[in-house]
């Protein structure tokens, strides 16, 4: 069954390519003229009324992508069946929007070969739109065609050219294009190989064709030998009568339950192998023993994936690059937000490392400045203790000095003290003198006045008598 991803890439190329205005919108018309083509391709019975019954309603004009799915989806794609021919439906979109989008004299390939790049594109572009193709996806398609080419794959120009792109990381449908139809190999390359190779990577990862060539095949009831053309796919081996795939002689339905086995040689056919199914089994005889191992290991390996349960090797591996990409990526982002964080963390160790550093810096200013103020202080003190010291010692020579004067005054005061004492035993004694004078002057007198009285009594009594 085709995966509904798969169909809804290339309708959205059609839609893309109807939007003339690139506003992201279609008319309504248009959208009725796709839809009938889808109809008619995809072999879905047409219900004519079914678009204008969807849309009854909605009358503002042309419709987004997101306003035409809910119709495509119900109307369509849940119909959709096995037996339309998936080439025809995309060659349909496919004509829808190549015209308008490439110029094909500037390419090298030829249309048909730009329809299977085209399809290719779609098989390894992302799941969301718009529609991208990532570079290891690119790598992967450029690497097929050089291995079909059997050229080694120069890792130094792809890297060149990726370089080159380096504003993203991948390329549009047109893009990819150009870089298989004009820049990749524009030089030295023949156009009839390129498209031999174009074609087999289209068959291998589109059409699901893991293997083909041309064996030798025996008859079960005639038991002839009769060459076809084998196809390889992961479910069924079909074969052709030749290899332009018209007209098909039959399929060997691969289970399970199948296995292959080599054969020893007989009836004169040898590289011999039989695959064993249920209900028969189907004797092959190929063109040497390396294109029977290579045939046998690749039923083998088509029976191993049906017993895994997958159904399309290419389309796993795919999602496992794609798994692996993500995986990629959230260890990328994780490892970005570790990064992220740590340097976060970083910043903030720097940011407490320029914290203290200021603290420190500060500290060791303020420390500095204490030691300035300290040291100023210590200064001021020593200035002052010295200025006091010299005040000291001029106060004391001072006081010495009037000390000395005091000295030199006292023992003035006490010779003046001596002096005034000498003069005063010289006074006591002068007075001392005269008062003994004086004594003596009145003893004197009074013996005077004694003398003058006795000698007036001895006149008195002289003239008494």
């Amino acid at each position: 069954m085709w995966l509904r991803e798969e169909l809804l890439k290339a309708i959205w190329h059609a839609f893309t390519a109807l939007d003339v205005d690139h506003r992201g919108k279609v008319s309504k018309s248009q959208l009725k003229v796709l839809s009938y083509n889808l109809y008619t391709v995809m072999k879905i019975p047409h219900d004519p009324m079914s678009f204008e019954e969807h849309f009854k309603d909605d009358d503002k004009g042309p419709l987004s992508n997101e306003g035409y799915m809910p119709y495509l989806n119900r109307y369509i794609l849940d119909k959709v069946q096995e037996d339309f021919d998936v080439l025809e439906f995309y060659r349909m979109c496919w004509t829808l929007c190549y015209r308008k989008n490439i110029h094909p004299q500037r390419l090298i390939i030829s249309d048909n070969d730009a329809f299977k790049v085209w399809c290719i594109f779609n098989f390894l572009s992302e799941d969301k739109y718009p529609l991208v193709i990532v570079f290891e996806e690119v790598e992967y398609f450029l690497r097929k065609l050089m291995e079909a080419m059997g050229m080694g794959w120069c890792e130094e120009r792809f890297t060149d050219y990726r370089t080159k792109q380096s504003t993203k990381g991948w390329l549009n449908v047109w893009e990819l294009i150009e870089l298989v139809g004009v820049t990749y190999f524009s030089k030295d390359i023949d156009r009839q190989i390129l498209s031999m190779c174009i074609n087999e990577v289209f068959s291998e990862l589109i059409l699901n064709i893991l293997k083909q060539g041309y064996m030798m095949k025996k008859g079960h009831k005639r038991k002839n030998w009769t060459e076809r053309w084998f196809v390889l796919r992961p479910t069924s081996l079909s074969y052709y009568v030749c290899e332009d795939l018209t007209e098909k002689k039959g399929d060997i339905v691969l289970d399970q339950s199948c296995c292959v086995e080599s054969l020893l040689d007989k009836d004169g056919k040898k590289c011999l192998f039989i695959i064993k199914c249920i209900d028969k089994s189907f004797e092959i005889s190929a063109s040497d023993k390396k294109k029977k191992q290579e045939w046998i290991q690749a039923i083998q390996m088509c029976i191993q994936l049906l017993r895994l349960g997958l159904l399309s090797p290419h389309r796993d591996a795919l999602l496992k690059r794609r798994e692996l990409r993500q995986k990629q990526q959230l260890e990328q982002e994780d490892l970005a937000e570790r990064m992220k964080n740590l340097q976060a963390a970083n910043e903030a160790k720097q940011r407490q490392l320029e914290d203290m550093r200021m603290k420190m810096e500060e500290a060791t200013a303020k420390a500095a400045l204490e030691e300035l103020r300290r040291k100023k202080k210590q200064s001021d003190l020593q200035d002052r203790y010295r200025l006091d010291l010299e005040r000291e010692k001029m106060v004391r020579q001072e006081m010495e000095e009037q000390m000395a004067q005091k000295s030199s005054e006292l023992e003035q005061y006490l010779q003046r003290v001596r002096e005034l004492e000498d003069m005063y035993h010289r006074l006591e004694d002068a007075l001392e003198d005269e008062r003994q004078a004086k004594q003596d002057e009145e003893a004197m007198r009074k013996l005077q006045a004694r003398c003058q009285k006795h000698r007036m009594i001895q006149f008195q009594f002289s003239l008494f008598i």
